[in-house]
């Protein structure tokens, strides 16, 4: 069966989801929660997008998933059974959802470096499988998406539209070469596109990033991409291109992305021929990293790692539950730059939780983001210390 026919079966199937931990517990009927307003209307002018990327904090927004010990996401929570501290301190949600069709603006950004050309075919195909599954095809509000590929330079190549189709066709053109600039990609997707009215609230932001996470052209930092992507409350995912037998010495970087915004990492081609008899079969004159396949599996094995890295990523963005809060802070402890916020499942204490480490409680336009907030943070929490 050919790849754009699973695409299709994927994209008319239900991400899996895990029996509930708890068998007397039934899932609660998702809760409808009133939209609050964009936090700045888009400008009549598409020119003066930088201007537009302001997230205020006033209220929390956190996007929870909450997977068992076997990675099957658990779907039958309520409000009651979350607790969020904001720097240790309790807090009350003010709203709760869990709506499959959660408002999302996804970008997807692409990697067009020459570490991209040995197994761009594979990953050409993935990238149309990930734009088939995660945009509904057709006009539609709830979910909409945007295109910026990075090579030596950062571009944006669809701007926000809800029109997947027009993005999988400039994908089958690609073709990979040069050097990469994934930071200036993810400052780019923070700050230069077309925003959809009610941002970063309803619909919610979304990064995937289809690359191996190395840098090596941009002009922004990681700490300084990490801490737009924060302010603008975006929630990065790796669908990671290392190919089982490559060292990966970028695989923090894209971690690192995703564990602090809350998102997740997918491998579908590493570690695919461990069970295949027969497929670390010839070394290279590359080195002793890359091997020959031994036999026609090859082929079935990608397919199958590929799809199966799709439906987690679906999974991830369609099982969330999102909290919304009002964080209630100590008088004392309102000079912070960045507030660290955990949650947690006390009645589910084998559950694993997955969210944000925190948020910035006042915006900054992009311009003026250094990468050095955290810095600022910890001088000004020091500054009470010492008074005392």
């Amino acid at each position: 069966m050919g790849l754009a026919a699973f695409g299709l079966l994927l994209c008319l199937a239900a991400p899996q989801q895990a029996p509930p931990q708890q068998p007397a517990k039934q899932a609660a009927p998702p809760q409808q929660t009133q939209t609050p307003p964009a936090s700045q209307p888009a400008p009549a002018n598409p020119g003066e997008q930088e201007a537009r990327f302001f997230a205020e904090s006033k209220e929390v927004l956190l996007p929870v998933t909450v997977t068992d010990d076997r990675g099957y996401f658990v779907s039958n929570l309520t409000t009651a059974d979350f607790r969020v501290l904001d720097e240790g301190r309790p807090q009350r949600i003010k709203s709760f959802n869990h709506n499959q069709k959660q408002p999302l603006v996804i970008g997807f950004l692409v990697d067009l470096s020459s570490a991209s050309a040995i197994h761009w075919k594979d990953y050409q195909e993935g990238i149309e499988q990930l734009m088939w599954a995660l945009l509904p095809g057709e006009k539609d509000k709830y979910r909409q998406g945007y295109l910026i590929t990075y090579g030596n330079e950062a571009d944006l190549v669809v701007n926000t539209t809800w029109d997947g189709q027009s993005m999988v066709e400039k994908v089958e053109k690609m073709k990979p070469g040069g050097g990469s600039a994934l930071y200036d990609a993810i400052y780019l997707a923070c700050t230069s596109r077309e925003v959809v009215k009610g941002e970063p609230y309803d619909p919610r932001r979304v990064i995937i990033i289809i690359g191996d996470g190395h840098n090596n052209t941009s002009s922004k930092s990681l700490g300084e991409v990490i801490e737009i992507a924060k302010r603008n409350l975006v929630t990065i995912y790796g669908f990671s291109t290392v190919a089982y037998g490559f060292d990966n010495a970028e695989q923090d970087v894209l971690e690192r992305l995703a564990f602090e915004t809350g998102g997740m990492v997918e491998y579908p081609l590493s570690g695919i021929y461990k069970d295949v008899i027969g497929y670390l079969s010839t070394p290279k004159d590359a080195g002793n990293y890359v091997f020959d396949p031994g036999t026609g599996a090859y082929a079935s094995e990608k397919l199958k790692n590929i799809i199966t890295s799709v439906t987690h990523l679906q999974g991830e963005l369609t099982t969330q539950y999102v909290l919304r809060y009002v964080p209630d802070i100590d008088q004392e402890d309102r000079a912070r730059v960045f507030r660290h916020v955990k949650v947690e499942l006390p009645n589910l204490p084998n559950a694993i939780v997955k969210t944000r480490d925190g948020y910035y409680p006042n915006s900054l336009p992009a311009s003026d983001v250094s990468g050095g907030a955290e810095q600022k943070e910890q001088k000004q929490a020091a500054a009470p210390r010492a008074a005392k």
